[in-house]
């Protein structure tokens, strides 16, 4: 697994001790940026890093922003990202095994390390139930297939 990795200024610290954590657990990652807490828009590394799980070069993506809400919001708008935003670590494993969530979206502003780590290892570790959950899923991509433009 390849995990896509960006955020903003104010999720850049919490997605550096996420990236020491996958490091640590030997799991493949890209950083997409940002680089620093200088303040930047959120909008643009979102973009760079859900082209890449999209194209294949990455399996799923780790958004970080302020609440992770905004990543969410630009992630959702691509054809074929469940982007999840998660707080809890029962939230984490829903959004996979209900909803085959390739994006877990965090924030930097609400979520200690420690707590995040735990969202992170469950959400890596879930894997899709499929069943009646595959249904819905395929009810979501209908629905994609018809308000998205390509």
């Amino acid at each position: 697994m390849k995990i896509a990795t960006a955020s903003d200024h104010a999720g850049y610290e919490l997605k550096k001790g996420i990236m020491a954590y996958l490091s640590e657990k030997g799991i493949n990652y890209e950083d997409f940026g940002c680089s620093s807490e200088e303040r930047v828009d959120y909008v643009d590394y979102a973009e760079k890093a859900i082209k890449n799980v999209l194209s294949g070069d990455c399996d799923r993506a780790i958004l970080f922003c302020g609440t992770g809400i905004g990543m969410a919001i630009v992630a959702n708008k691509f054809k074929g990202v469940r982007a999840t935003p998660c707080w809890d670590e029962y939230a984490a494993e829903v959004s996979r095994s209900h909803n085959n969530s390739n994006c877990l979206t965090l924030g930097g502003r609400v979520l200690p390390l420690d707590e995040a780590i735990s969202i992170v290892r469950v959400w890596i570790k879930t894997d899709f139930e499929g069943g009646r959950h595959g249904r819905r899923i395929n009810k979501i991509l209908d629905i994609e297939e018809k308000n998205f433009m390509s």
